[in-house]
């Protein structure tokens, strides 16, 4: 079967609100609450036949845009600014396959967000929930699960100007080659204000919600053998925190290994350097610094884009995130020293697919280990999180950093028939813990083998009338 021609006929945007168990701090922000993107698309192809599709996403403050000027719900806006252009566009372009209307519509939502002074990774953030919302009506229309369209290449993706990869990359054999898992390791997310130990809260900061708090009460709960560390841009209280950190690990964690994410606090490869070179003074810090994959966008994204990144990434490979805000931005970054990008389905799951084929062009070009990491947005469980682990399953990662559950209790949020069909349809993923549904880890890992379902990877849906309806 050839990529179908669509056309996205209706756009319905909800929101829903996110009240957060544990102040999660990440970078220059304190996150306590937010609100998550719902949406449904009706696309139709040229022969009449029609599907609706979904995809949610987390409004996430200070992370598109970290100007402390703005508001959370500021930032909020942003996001759904981004989302209302973006289904203007899809709803006017003409008959294209999946990957078509995403590729017709990329430089204009750019640069229409430009003008509104949205910066690109803001702008991207609309057409990553429509295309996720395009291809689960696809998947639906052609009685596909996300994995067999992207093998059979349904959405028709293919090398543009932007999305460029090698001369005569053949993306049906690339995508013919990806094989999902069944299972994949969660990466807890240790945040600069989460407890480590029992000694770091008093009992009047406890939850005592049935979920773990501290790091030790996380690895004895869930067996995580992967860690996501958050570092705040001050060497030495850096430097302390890690150290108990890494004391709490090396006790409990077994054969661990550890992503260091800078989250943009250091203002130069230098100082960077200099955080690496304390830790290498610690005697306390011998496995733990051992045990480090690679460092995730340490230093601020307007020094990141120019920024020498060699020294470091001689130590360990550095990645991008905030700064990969465009398909350019990977080849740009490579040329400085990084060898790896961020995959977030916030970002667009056309970006991750093109990125992974760049590096698997680039490692047989050059010989370097160029590689995609898994991290997250605060996914809340269901749609978000379902269509997430399944883009990074098909990347063939083999760990991905999740932190929704552990900073949310389970669907709270959602009603009791939401939260009973995506249990029912996902037993595999999904717990009942207590009086809400719950991701089910165990050893340390998520079990995925139900996202191979009709549609993206979701065989429940939203209970669309328990939603609010967008403002504007």
């Amino acid at each position: 079967m050839s990529a179908p021609m669509l056309n996205v006929r209706e756009v319905q945007l909800f929101e829903r609100p996110v009240a957060l168990r544990l102040p999660f701090r990440f970078g220059v922000a304190t996150l306590r609450e937010a609100r998550e993107a719902v949406i449904r698309v009706r696309i139709e192809t040229t022969a009449g036949d029609d599907a609706w599709g979904s995809a949610a996403e987390l409004l996430a403050p200070k992370w598109f845009d970290k100007n402390m000027a703005l508001s959370n719900e500021e930032n909020m806006e942003q996001l759904r600014r981004s989302l209302r252009s973006a289904c203007t566009l899809y709803k006017q372009a003409d008959s294209a396959t999946a990957f078509g209307l995403f590729a017709s519509q990329y430089e204009a939502q750019i640069g229409f967000c430009a003008e509104q002074n949205l910066n690109s990774l803001i702008a991207c953030y609309g057409p990553a929930l429509l295309d996720r919302a395009v291809l689960d009506g696809l998947c639906r229309l052609t009685g596909t699960s996300f994995y067999e369209a992207i093998q059979r290449n349904l959405v028709g993706l293919k090398q543009t100007s932007f999305a460029k990869v090698a001369n005569d990359f053949d993306f049906g054999a690339f995508l013919t080659s990806l094989t999902p898992r069944r299972r994949i390791q969660a990466r807890h997310t240790v945040g600069l204000v989460d407890p480590i130990t029992a000694a770091d809260q008093s009992a009047d900061e406890r939850v005592n919600d049935g979920l773990p708090e501290t790091l030790e009460e996380v690895i004895e709960a869930y067996g995580h053998r992967t860690f996501k560390i958050k570092v705040s841009g001050d060497i030495e209280a850096d430097l302390q925190r890690l150290t108990a950190i890494g004391a709490v690990l090396d006790r409990m964690a077994g054969d661990y290994k550890v992503s260091l994410d800078g989250n943009e606090q250091y203002d130069s490869v230098g100082e960077v350097l200099a955080l690496w070179q304390a830790m290498a003074e610690a005697p306390a810090l011998s496995d733990f610094r051992a045990a480090i994959l690679y460092i995730e966008q340490p230093i601020k994204r307007h020094a990141a884009a120019t920024a020498d990144m060699r020294p470091l990434a001689a130590h360990r490979p550095v990645i991008i995130d905030e700064s990969d805000a465009h398909f350019d931005a990977f080849p740009k970054a490579r040329t400085l020293g990084y060898t790896g990008v961020s995959s977030k389905t916030c970002k667009g799951i056309y970006r991750s697919l093109v990125n992974l084929a760049r590096c698997r062009a680039w490692t047989a070009e050059d010989g370097g280990a160029y590689f995609l990491s898994g991290e997250d947005l605060t996914t809340q469980p269901g749609v978000s999180v379902q269509q997430d682990l399944a883009l990074v399953s098909l990347l063939g990662l083999t760990h991905v950093e999740r932190n929704g559950h552990h900073y949310v209790r389970g669907m709270t949020g959602c009603s009791a028939a939401e939260q009973a069909a995506f249990l029912a349809g996902h037993p595999d993923l999904y717990r009942q813990l207590g009086d809400t549904v719950a991701l089910r880890i165990e050893n340390g890992e998520l079990q995925i083998g139900s996202l191979a379902c009709k549609g993206f990877a979701i065989a429940a849906e939203p209970d669309w009338s328990s939603l609010q309806e967008m403002a504007g």
